[in-house]
């Protein structure tokens, strides 16, 4: 007896399983190659089906892109919200985001870059649902670097702002770095965070004026 075709795919394969495939290829397409240097073709030729079958699924490439974007941003932005906690920035703060987002991508590395791609289409709804999440968690970042800084007595604005653009540079300057290096888990990660961190706090002495 054959499967409704509402709960199947191509070659027997369910269609939210085969929903997910896609997804799940277009994701470490993206994350590759960014929106302007993925195709479409290499999406269908991971999961073994036809492009054809993506436009079924999905609609455009645009559609395809927020449908990967979505998911991604939601679990990030959860991610960092709870690694940050209710009772403030501590010195501990930056190493749990840290160690939040990297258990947060484990298994699908390249979705942080599918957040912070500079090729999405100006104006369109994948640039603006990215721009949204970025925000938010710029807020978050905000917040924290601000509080410490504070403990370090600084209180000018400008401050919080610069630290708030090293640190996103910083977070994706790692996650390249560990999509190069699977074998490191994520607590092996942060492991290795806090020993740059504490390699980099012995040299502020000597980087006063």
């Amino acid at each position: 007896m054959a499967t409704p075709r509402s709960k199947a795919g191509t070659k027997g394969v369910p269609r939210e399983q085969r929903r997910q495939q896609i997804l799940a290829a277009a994701t470490e397409e993206f994350g590759a190659n960014g929106f302007a240097g993925a195709s479409l073709a290499a999406i269908a030729a991971r999961v073994g089906v036809t492009k054809t079958l993506l436009h079924q699924y999905f609609g455009t490439k645009e559609d395809l892109y927020v449908a990967c974007l979505v998911p991604v941003g939601d679990r990030l932005l959860a991610a960092v919200e709870d690694a940050m906690g209710p009772d403030g920035t501590t010195p501990d703060t930056p190493l749990r985001v840290l160690h939040a987002i990297f258990t947060a991508l484990e298994g699908g590395r390249e979705a942080w870059f599918v957040l912070y791609d500079t090729s999405l289409p100006p104006g369109g709804e994948a640039a603006r649902r990215a721009a949204q999440y970025r925000a938010s968690i710029d807020r978050l970042a905000a917040g924290g670097t601000a509080d410490l800084l504070r403990a370090t007595g600084s209180t000018d604005p400008l401050d919080a702002d610069a630290l708030k653009y090293v640190w996103r540079d910083l977070v994706s300057t790692l996650v390249r770095w560990w999509v190069k290096h699977p074998e490191q888990s994520p607590t092996a990660m942060t492991q290795r965070c806090a020993r740059l961190f504490t390699a980099a706090a012995t040299l502020t002495p000597h980087l006063q004026p």
